[in-house]
């Protein structure tokens, strides 16, 4: 008789427990008592970093941060943290699909001669281009742009080209920074947007715009050199004839 109530007893004990622990882990689904996950209670499909499309102010208990910025979940980056595009633009191109779509894209790519930086910070970004360019391009296409840096001097990689001999514009150099060329591979994954233009910047105002000054600044001259040539052999033939 005594087995048989400890039995019942333990039993009991089980069952009531049991309801215990089943009660605590339920609770109300359509409001619970404290939510730290909303999205999770109250799934709505929007785009990351979007304003949800139904505010979680038609519910209680909702979060008090997501209130604050009129429901948007995606709130703004911890002061001090870096964020991940500090400059705002917005990759521009996709990575073409086959050799068709990279040649079209490297010679429209060509026609661009200006960045989309900010202009008044010409001087701080050539600065951030030049410290870019020296650790992470130099060691092939050299501190001079003459493609002898110190993996070329090895022996390793040849034929790597002299910026002042390419036709290369800013718009074309972030192109194959972004999807490589030859034996380059792109460097997209190593650089963001902003700091490619940055290199691109750095690389043509250094190594190719002073070369293209130069032949531009020669060829007037070449010219008026003709012109005198010209000039003079045509005083001199006139003053021959003028003499007989």
């Amino acid at each position: 008789m005594l087995k048989m109530k400890n039995s019942i007893l333990k039993i009991t004990a089980i069952f009531g427990l049991t309801t215990v622990l089943l009660n605590s882990c339920g609770g109300p689904k359509d409001n619970p008592p404290l939510v730290y996950f909303p999205d999770m209670y109250f799934p709505v499909a929007y785009d990351p970093l979007m304003k949800a499309k139904d505010a979680y102010s038609d519910h209680e208990n909702e979060i008090p941060a997501f209130v604050a910025h009129n429901g948007a979940t995606g709130l703004s980056p911890v002061q001090g943290t870096v964020p991940q595009n500090y400059d705002g633009i917005v990759s521009e191109e996709s990575l073409p699909k086959n050799i068709d779509e990279y040649n079209a894209g490297y010679e429209a790519s060509k026609a661009m001669t200006a960045s989309p930086l900010k202009a008044e910070n010409l001087e701080k970004d050539l600065a951030r281009g030049k410290s870019l360019y020296d650790k992470t391009c130099s060691a092939c296409h050299g501190t001079g742009g003459d493609g002898q840096g110190p993996i070329v001097l090895s022996g390793a990689y040849s034929g790597v080209p002299k910026y002042a001999d390419r036709e290369i514009t800013i718009g074309s150099i972030h192109y194959v920074l972004t999807n490589g060329r030859n034996a380059m591979g792109s460097y997209a994954g190593q650089l963001t947007v902003g700091d490619r233009w940055r290199v691109a910047l750095y690389v043509y105002n250094t190594f190719k715009a002073p070369s293209a000054a130069t032949a531009a600044a020669a060829t007037p001259a070449t010219d008026a050199t003709a012109t005198t040539e010209k000039t003079s052999n045509a005083s001199a033939t006139e003053a021959k004839t003028n003499a007989k």
